[in-house]
Protein backbone atom coordinates (compact mmCIF):
# COMPACT_ATOMS: atom_id res chain seq x y z
CA UNK A 1 0.00 0.00 0.00
CA UNK A 2 1.09 3.78 0.17
CA UNK A 3 -0.19 6.86 1.00
CA UNK A 4 -0.04 10.12 -0.53
CA UNK A 5 -0.16 13.79 0.83
CA UNK A 6 -0.32 16.45 -1.52
CA UNK A 7 1.24 20.15 -1.04
CA UNK A 8 1.82 23.40 -2.34
CA UNK A 9 -1.73 24.71 -3.55
CA UNK A 10 -2.99 28.33 -3.13
CA UNK A 11 -3.88 31.53 -4.76
CA UNK A 12 -1.61 32.78 -7.60
CA UNK A 13 -2.77 35.60 -9.66
CA UNK A 14 -2.88 34.18 -13.50
CA UNK A 15 0.44 33.75 -15.55
CA UNK A 16 1.97 32.79 -12.46
CA UNK A 17 3.46 29.76 -11.28
CA UNK A 18 3.17 27.08 -8.09
CA UNK A 19 4.41 23.56 -8.01
CA UNK A 20 2.93 20.96 -6.39
CA UNK A 21 4.53 17.85 -4.33
CA UNK A 22 3.31 14.58 -3.58
CA UNK A 23 4.84 12.90 -0.58
CA UNK A 24 4.10 8.92 -0.42
CA UNK A 25 5.01 6.63 2.33
CA UNK A 26 5.86 3.26 1.91
CA UNK A 27 9.56 1.12 0.43
CA UNK A 28 8.17 0.62 -3.03
CA UNK A 29 7.48 4.34 -4.46
CA UNK A 30 9.66 3.57 -7.16
CA UNK A 31 6.94 0.59 -8.76
CA UNK A 32 4.51 3.46 -8.98
CA UNK A 33 3.05 4.45 -11.90
CA UNK A 34 2.19 8.38 -10.74
CA UNK A 35 0.21 11.19 -11.79
CA UNK A 36 -2.39 14.19 -10.88
CA UNK A 37 -5.86 14.63 -11.45
CA UNK A 38 -7.86 18.04 -11.02
CA UNK A 39 -11.51 18.40 -10.33
CA UNK A 40 -13.05 21.91 -10.80
CA UNK A 41 -16.00 23.12 -9.22
CA UNK A 42 -19.32 21.22 -10.88
CA UNK A 43 -16.82 19.46 -13.34
CA UNK A 44 -15.79 16.03 -13.02
CA UNK A 45 -12.08 15.00 -12.03
CA UNK A 46 -9.87 15.14 -14.85
CA UNK A 47 -6.31 13.61 -15.80
CA UNK A 48 -3.41 16.65 -16.09
CA UNK A 49 -0.08 14.37 -15.65
CA UNK A 50 1.37 10.61 -15.40
CA UNK A 51 5.45 9.59 -15.03
CA UNK A 52 6.54 5.99 -15.19
CA UNK A 53 8.40 4.61 -12.77
CA UNK A 54 11.62 5.56 -13.55
CA UNK A 55 10.28 8.72 -14.79
CA UNK A 56 11.41 8.62 -18.22
CA UNK A 57 7.95 8.49 -20.00
CA UNK A 58 5.32 11.12 -19.32
CA UNK A 59 1.88 11.87 -20.32
CA UNK A 60 0.05 15.59 -20.23
CA UNK A 61 -3.22 16.61 -21.21
CA UNK A 62 -3.82 19.12 -23.90
CA UNK A 63 -4.73 21.61 -22.08
CA UNK A 64 -1.76 21.64 -19.78
CA UNK A 65 0.93 20.52 -22.25
CA UNK A 66 3.74 23.03 -22.45
CA UNK A 67 2.73 24.83 -19.27
CA UNK A 68 3.19 21.87 -17.06
CA UNK A 69 5.82 19.45 -15.33
CA UNK A 70 5.57 16.14 -13.77
CA UNK A 71 8.60 14.65 -12.42
CA UNK A 72 9.72 12.48 -9.60
CA UNK A 73 12.22 11.42 -7.06
CA UNK A 74 12.54 8.33 -5.83
CA UNK A 75 14.78 8.08 -3.32
CA UNK A 76 13.05 10.73 -1.81
CA UNK A 77 9.22 9.36 -2.67
CA UNK A 78 7.87 12.42 -4.09
CA UNK A 79 6.47 13.24 -7.24
CA UNK A 80 6.03 17.43 -8.53
CA UNK A 81 3.73 18.93 -10.75
CA UNK A 82 5.24 22.39 -11.75
CA UNK A 83 2.74 24.38 -13.07
CA UNK A 84 3.49 27.58 -15.32
CA UNK A 85 1.55 30.27 -16.75
CA UNK A 86 -1.51 29.37 -15.28
CA UNK A 87 -5.23 30.62 -15.66
CA UNK A 88 -8.16 31.00 -14.03
CA UNK A 89 -9.10 27.77 -16.09
CA UNK A 90 -6.51 25.89 -13.78
CA UNK A 91 -8.57 26.72 -10.75
CA UNK A 92 -9.42 23.00 -9.18
CA UNK A 93 -8.51 20.76 -6.19
CA UNK A 94 -5.64 18.72 -7.45
CA UNK A 95 -5.22 15.37 -6.41
CA UNK A 96 -2.04 12.80 -6.33
CA UNK A 97 -2.97 9.30 -7.42
CA UNK A 98 -0.54 5.80 -7.70
CA UNK A 99 -1.10 2.91 -9.68
CA UNK A 100 0.99 -0.32 -9.27
CA UNK A 101 1.02 -1.04 -13.17
CA UNK A 102 -1.47 0.01 -15.37
CA UNK A 103 -0.96 3.12 -16.91
CA UNK A 104 -4.16 2.89 -18.61
CA UNK A 105 -6.17 2.57 -15.84
CA UNK A 106 -4.52 5.32 -14.10
CA UNK A 107 -5.27 7.82 -16.89
CA UNK A 108 -9.18 6.65 -16.65
CA UNK A 109 -8.78 7.61 -12.68
CA UNK A 110 -9.59 4.10 -11.72
CA UNK A 111 -6.13 3.63 -9.65
CA UNK A 112 -6.43 2.78 -6.25
CA UNK A 113 -4.49 5.39 -4.59
CA UNK A 114 -5.04 8.89 -4.30
CA UNK A 115 -4.35 11.93 -1.92
CA UNK A 116 -6.85 14.11 -0.09
CA UNK A 117 -6.06 17.10 -2.42
CA UNK A 118 -4.70 20.47 -2.77
CA UNK A 119 -6.64 23.53 -3.57
CA UNK A 120 -5.00 25.89 -6.98
CA UNK A 121 -6.97 28.91 -7.24
CA UNK A 122 -5.94 31.28 -10.10
CA UNK A 123 -7.01 34.66 -9.99
CA UNK A 124 -7.64 36.59 -13.03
Amino acid sequence: QVQLVESGGGLVQAGGSLRLSCAASGRTFSSYIMGWFRQAPGKEREFVASISWTGGTTYYADSVKGRFTISRDNAKNTVSLQMNSLNPEDTAVYYCTADEGSLFRLRKGGSRYWGQGTQVTVSS
